[in-house]
């Protein structure tokens, strides 16, 4: 990631250093030492150069700090030397438009560069220091501060903020691209350790659960099943706002205290939902699943949560194998109709409830977006 924008950097570095031969072209009959003129500008083309070289044969080495310094030494030359090689006045009128300046554009190079390796401070430092000697430019042909014109102040401090903000702005990018990539290269990883343990050690906990006689150890490995899938497949670091890990919380403390099996099937592509639906949605399940044990005496409940048909909400499933009920002859209780019904409504779902004496309960839950 780093080397492509060094690699984009150097075709900036190219272009700006042919614009800069081009002005320098442009006025060389205004030009005092043009000898020292074409030593700086070759002296870019020398960088230029080195760094394409080096961008093709040993990227590292342009990242490191000799390298890093050796161009911003020759950005300040260059703002230095525009106050050598043109010819100035001291007369304070025309000071202003007589200060030349010798590859304005071609040292952001480098402060970017500085900024990008470095970090966003350094790049900002990296900035100011190669900004700092145009202040001097003007003062080595005789024109003192005091005759600068408000105009050359002005000019002098916006390209202080200009090389500062180029340096601090590309060290921030490439912090944000960094942690970008860091979390990129973790989600990735975490998936291929869930994969790999998916396929197996997932799979032989739920062996040990299904075939072991003693109840002690089949919940041991239901629990250790639970917490490496809360584990590996939690959306992001914040559990109280992942609606996966809400979920296999809820199944757990049905286990636990309902002594009965509670499966969390959901599906891959899922919307993601703000953490007040997730709050309402999870406290919904839950409530649902304390019925399903109080009440319904249930001893396996599965959650199965979709997305809607055009992926604008979620669609959640609590199914149990309790003894159910008449829902045409019993009354909704407190839970059903405040802690699940009431819950849902309050961020714009619906209930559903659907149960027969014998055949269990299925409470539907539809929870839009937005």
């Amino acid at each position: 990631m780093q080397r492509g924008m060094l690699r984009g950097v150097a075709v900036f570095r190219w272009g700006t250093w042919a614009w800069m031969v081009v002005v320098l072209v442009l006025h060389r009959d205004a030009l005092a030492r043009p000898l020292l003129a074409w030593l700086l500008v070759g002296a870019a083309l020398a960088w230029t150069i080195t760094a394409t070289v080096l961008l093709r044969v040993n990227e590292a080495a342009l990242e490191r700090l000799p390298a890093i310094v050796c161009e911003l030494t020759i950005g300040a030359a260059l703002g230095i030397g525009g106050g050598l090689v043109y010819a100035q006045t001291s007369d304070p009128g025309i000071a202003f438009s007589s200060v030349r300046t010798l590859g304005f554009a071609w040292p952001i190079a480098g402060v970017v560069t500085a900024g990008i390796v470095l970090g966003t401070w350094p790049g900002v430092a990296a900035g100011l220091a190669v900004a700092a000697p145009r202040v001097f430019a003007p003062v080595v042909n005789g024109i003192t501060f005091g005759e600068y014109r408000n105009g050359k102040w002005f000019s002098i401090v916006s390209t202080l903020l200009l090389y500062a903000l180029a340096g601090g702005l590309a060290g921030y990018i490439a912090e944000m691209l960094r942690q970008a990539r860091d979390q990129v290269e973790a989600a990735r990883a975490r998936e291929r350790v869930a994969r790999t343990l998916h396929d197996g050690v997932l799979q032989t906990l739920a062996v040990i659960e299904r075939r072991s006689d003693d109840p002690r150890l089949a919940r041991l490995a239901r629990n250790q099943e639970r917490e490496l899938r809360e584990f590996l497949f939690s959306a992001n670091g914040n559990a109280d706002h992942d609606l996966g890990t809400r979920l296999r919380g809820a199944a757990r403390r049905f286990e636990q205290v309902y002594d009965g099996r509670a499966d969390i099937v959901l599906a891959p592509d899922l919307p993601r939902l703000d953490p007040i639906r997730v709050d309402a949605l999870a406290s919904a399940v839950g409530e649902a699943l304390t019925n399903a044990g109080k009440h319904g005496e249930a001893r396996r409940v599965t959650v199965f949560a979709e997305p809607f048909d055009d992926g604008a909400g979620v669609i959640c499933s609590v199914h149990d194998d309790g003894c159910g009920f008449d829902s045409s002859v019993v009354t909704e209780g407190i839970g059903l109709a405040r802690s699940i019904r009431g819950r849902i409504c309050d961020v714009g779902g619906r209930v559903d409830v659907a149960s027969r004496p014998g055949a269990g309960t299925e409470v539907r839950l539809w929870l839009p977006c937005a």
